[in-house]
């Protein structure tokens, strides 16, 4: 039998599997009664995503516009599972609407959005996402919402640009709309104002 001494620093250093071996032996020679064998590597686990987090994920992928469309699939109205707070998507909704090819591609996509929230949650077991065996996508409700808000944002974004919108954040029409059919004074027909001639000959006017 051979004996084998290490340090301290050699067993702070170890991997994890060899520490938990270590903690089992030395449990079991001190008479601690028999212990669990050491488990399996922590398995991946779905996760909530916080709107912050959403947020960093769309950062992430936003140049890949698949991924894109497939992470805002994620911010529809599912099929809410109330009791246990989760949000469940059909895939073939999901690749109708992302006009994706096909399933593979889907789940690759969601792939990448799994890597991406890894790192804005520092979190190498968690997952945004789980496909259910009977067709289904499946999300945490506030992952949802998250999702969601981050869409909202974009949209208004898209729509009010820093640039086109004035310092007061209120647009004010030089002539307020009518619908009576009468046209302000200034309204241009050809470049020239309704109120005044065409500049047409006689014979060509209607």
């Amino acid at each position: 039998m051979v004996g084998i001494t290490l340090s301290p620093e050699q067993i702070r250093t170890a991997p994890p599997e060899v520490r938990q071996w270590l903690e089992h032996e030395i449990a079991h020679s001190l008479g601690l009664g028999p212990s669990a064998e050491p488990g399996p590597p922590e398995a991946p686990h779905l996760a909530a995503c916080s709107p912050q987090e959403a947020m960093a994920i769309y950062a992430s992928i936003r140049s890949m516009l698949p991924v894109v469309g497939v992470f805002f699939e994620l911010g529809r109205e599912g099929t809410n599972i109330t009791e246990r707070g989760l949000e469940a998507f059909r895939l073939s909704d999901m690749l109708r609407n992302t006009r994706l090819p096909n399933a593979r591609q889907l789940a690759a996509c969601l792939d990448v959005i799994d890597r991406a929230f890894r790192l804005a949650r520092n979190d190498d077991h968690a997952v945004l996402s789980i496909l259910d065996p009977r067709g289904y996508c499946i999300v945490a409700e506030a992952t949802q919402q998250s999702v969601l808000a981050v869409w909202t944002q974009e949209m208004a974004a898209q729509q009010f640009p820093d640039h086109a919108v004035p310092a007061g954040g209120e647009v004010s029409p030089a002539e307020p709309f009518s619908t009576s059919g009468a046209l302000p004074p200034q309204s241009i027909h050809l470049g020239q104002p309704f109120t005044e001639p065409s500049g047409l000959p006689d014979g060509q006017r209607n």
